[in-house]
Parts: C-alpha cells; sequence; structure tokens
C-alpha cells in the first residue's frame, strides 16, 4: 500500500481512477484540484467539487498555479509531498490531449513521485462498461456544441445515454469518453459517497462554442 493524492476534477474519469487506486490497495489522503488565480470552472464547479469530497469523506486541497507553470506545478507537487507524506499521485488521465506528454508524469518525475494512471490508454468501452459496473452516477456538466447538442447537457450517463454517445463517437469520430474536450461530467454518486449530490438550481448556459451547467434559482435537473 502507498500513500497517494488523487487529482479531482470530480468528473467519472478522476471517480475511476479513484476507484482503481483504491482497488489496487493505495491509500488515497487526499482529493487535489490545481487552479489558476481566481477560478471559475465551467465543467467542474468548484462548489459540487467540495461538496463530493464532503460525500467522500476525503480532504479536498485547492492549489493554485501561475506562470512559470512547469516550476509552480513542482512546487505545489514538493509541499504535497511534504503535507500529505506521499508517495504518488493518482490521475484520471486516459491519452495524451493533442499529441502532447502527459503534463503530471513529467512534473512528477523529477521529485521521485510515482505517477498511477490506471485508466490510461484502455478502450473506451471498456472504460464506459467500468462506469456503469461501479455505480458511478455522471451527469454531462459541459459539451462543446461543434460535437454534441447543447440537450446534452444535465443528461445523466446511464446505459441508455452512453450506447446512444458511443454509436454517435462512431459515426463521428470523436473520443467516446470525451478525452479531448468533446464533453465533461460531473459525479453526483458512487462507491464511497455518504449520498447522492442532488443536481438543483441548474440551467443550461452558452458561452462561445460550450453549453454548460450554470446555477439557476430554478430546477430542471433531478440525479
Amino acid at each position: 500500500m502507498s500513500r497517494v493524492i488523487a487529482l479531482w476534477s470530480g468528473g467519472k474519469d478522476a471517480m475511476q481512477a479513484l476507484c482503481h487506486a483504491r482497488d489496487q490497495g493505495h491509500q488515497v489522503v487526499a482529493l487535489v484540484t490545481f487552479a489558476p488565480p481566481n477560478p471559475r470552472f465551467l465543467a467542474h464547479p468548484l462548489p459540487l467539487v467540495r461538496r463530493q469530497a464532503e460525500a467522500l469523506g476525503l480532504p479536498h486541497q485547492l492549489v493554485t498555479i501561475a506562470a512559470p507553470f512547469e516550476q509552480s506545478y513542482e512546487q505545489a507537487l514538493v509541499s504535497l509531498q511534504r503535507e500529505w507524506a506521499i508517495e504518488g499521485v493518482v490521475t484520471g488521465d486516459i491519452d495524451s490531449v493533442g499529441g502532447a506528454d502527459n503534463w503530471i508524469r513529467a512534473r512528477c518525475q523529477p521529485l521521485g513521485l510515482k505517477v498511477h494512471t490506471p485508466l490510461w490508454q484502455q478502450p473506451r468501452d471498456v472504460l464506459l462498461a467500468d462506469l456503469l459496473a461501479r455505480g458511478i452516477r455522471a451527469h454531462l456538466s459541459c459539451v462543446d456544441s461543434r460535437v454534441l447538442t447543447p440537450d446534452w447537457v444535465g443528461r445523466a450517463l446511464d446505459a441508455a445515454s452512453l450506447a446512444e454517445l458511443q454509436a454517435l463517437a462512431a459515426r463521428q469520430g470523436f473520443d467516446a469518453c470525451g478525452e479531448q474536450g468533446e464533453y465533461h461530467s460531473m459525479v453526483t454518486d458512487g462507491p464511497g459517497f455518504a449520498a447522492p449530490i442532488p443536481l438543483n438550481g441548474w440551467r443550461v448556459a452558452r458561452q462561445d462554442h460550450l453549453a454548460y451547467l450554470a446555477e439557476d434559482g430554478a430546477s430542471h435537473l433531478v440525479s
């Protein structure tokens, strides 16, 4: 068993990686979100991220990152290594994005931190089947409307929607797991949650080519 932190967006991939890390015997001591100063995440709202951590019974740490980014990330990781006495980092990365090297692996290597990427380059159908098999409940929180229509926002990733999504991905040639930014998700229930998180008081908003969940006084979603 090794002590690790899990890099946490609140999406399905982060949740699956957390589950796999625990299956492999790692002790996950905290959830960590790297963010710029004054962050405003459209796809992964921080209030929901904090509620996820509470539901999972894990500390959540927001770490501010600024330029120069390589140095800032490595300094942050050194601080986390000391604070939590960790030996490794868990990420939900599935593949390289835009052909770039894995950023966290590159930052951790000089620090002697082992990076665990249990989802890395796994077949997409296997990953999505694993999502269902584990009972992870996730909703689409943001979509690239050039790939998916805005009415996908808020939909639960259940068996029916995943089958539809995979069929669209096969026809159009995009990543069925959304690894290239086609969509993002937020988990509302899953292994280790003390209770589900209801998605109340959200509406669909638009910014450029993105459609996303935004807080609103009137609810139209129920998890």
